[in-house]
């Protein structure tokens, strides 16, 4: 019997199982991968996501300092730059690899190539049936990410307009060439696709290239993205690989009883800017947190509802307004983005408020009450957040 059997060996997974092992929870983590394995991803970490790590990133991990970014939408762009990096950009092989080997240095028991196939709650614990044994744990947390179907025994499907659809190719070249090209600079393309944009980020040897848009609207995304890379002069015969983007800020079920969801398979991504990492992290050592304080304390059942509310209190309202930002923005897509790389006060402003001091909220507001013109009022108003009861 398992104090805590982690199903995902991702950001989310390892994270909860370094807070576990440290904690000194008996816990077993179950990766259905052999790691490293390949990630699609931008693979672009923020300062928060790194202030959430208790332990330094070695300087072989990051692979690009980024402190500029250049925004476009159709024939004009403008760019943003701050002094502290925007950014970091690491491979999510190598990164996420180096994050299990964190988890298992507390002493967790860890096992790769092995998928869990099913999760049977019992009064007392949890059945998890894999593909190799059968294990008993008092609490499990799924961190298998958005493509998994575990996360179903908490909570129900989302609908097509609650999920992003992300591709992404890398696209090998000169280091040299990368470096003149984008220099400490990563490229955001509004406008490529319905409810999203494309990007450029410049990594070593290689380009990561990639669209995400809203899934109901995207009717042909490998055509969407090939057409961007051709016009940006990337395009080739090159691998391209899908993944699916939970828009955060969607009011989701995140535990049972003895179940917990972190990470994508929770919902926990910037509804705007498609990023998850860092409430991917987050939101896994805050499970383990939470199960390490009820098996500790002799808690009741009921307590592990503390891990729902340190969501909410550490990320919760910020995604809730990364989502209200996103409905704005692409409801009226032609005069918002036309309007943001023709105001260079607006992409200032987001990076001084969102990006360095994660306030959404207070940028939201000031964006309507500055720019509220563009629109009529009523409209805007009238954006109702699906999964709330809130305007």
């Amino acid at each position: 019997m398992y104090d805590l059997i982690i199903v995902g060996g991702g950001p989310s997974g390892a994270s909860a199982g370094q807070t576990a092992g440290k904690r000194g929870l008996s816990t077993l983590l179950i990766e259905k991968e052999n790691f490293p394995r390949y990630k699609p991803c931008g693979g672009a970490i923020s300062s928060y996501c790194l202030s959430c790590l208790d332990f330094e990133l070695p300087e072989s991990i990051i692979e690009r300092n980024i402190p500029k970014v250049r925004v476009h939408f159709r024939d004009r762009f403008v760019e943003g730059m701050k002094e502290n990096n925007l950014a970091l950009l690491v491979s999510r092989k190598v990164f996420d690899n180096f994050l299990l080997d964190k988890a298992r240095e507390t002493g967790i028991e860890v096992h790769t190539e092995e998928e869990v196939l099913d999760l049977v709650e019992k009064e007392d614990c949890v059945e998890v049936r894999t593909t190799d044994n059968t294990y008993l744990g008092r609490f499990v947390l799924i961190s298998e990410g958005s493509g998994g179907t575990l996360k179903y025994k908490v909570r129900p499907k989302d609908k097509k307009t609650g999920y992003g659809l992300g591709l992404v190719s890398e696209i090998p070249d000169d280091d040299e060439a990368i470096r003149n090209r984008f220099p400490d600079t990563i490229e955001i393309h509004f406008g490529v696709a319905h409810g999203g944009y494309g990007w450029i980020f410049p990594h070593d040897g290689y380009y990561s290239v990639g669209i995400i848009g809203t899934a109901q609207y995207l009717e042909h995304p490998k055509k969407i993205l090939l057409d961007f890379l051709e016009e940006n002069g990337l395009s080739g015969d090159f691998p391209v690989r899908y993944h699916i983007i939970p828009k955060g800020g969607i009011k989701r079920k995140i535990l049972n009883s003895r179940l917990l969801l972190s990470g994508d398979a929770a919902g926990f991504v910037d509804a705007f800017t498609g990023e998850g990492l860092s409430y991917a992290i987050r939101s896994g050592q805050l499970a383990a947190e939470a199960v390490a304080d009820l098996v500790m304390y002799s808690q009741k059942l009921s307590s592990l509802k503390a891990y729902e509310s340190s969501c909410r209190q550490e990320f919760g309202n910020y995604l809730a307004s990364s989502l209200k930002l996103d409905k704005i923005m692409h409801r009226f897509p032609e005069t918002s983005f036309k309007l943001a790389v023709s105001n260079r006060e607006i992409l200032d402003k987001y990076l001084d408020e969102v990006v360095t001091n994660r306030n959404y909220k207070d940028y939201v507001r000031w964006l309507l009450l500055n720019f509220c013109l563009v629109e009529p009022v009523s409209k805007i108003k009238s954006l109702k957040l699906e999964g709330t009861d809130k305007d």
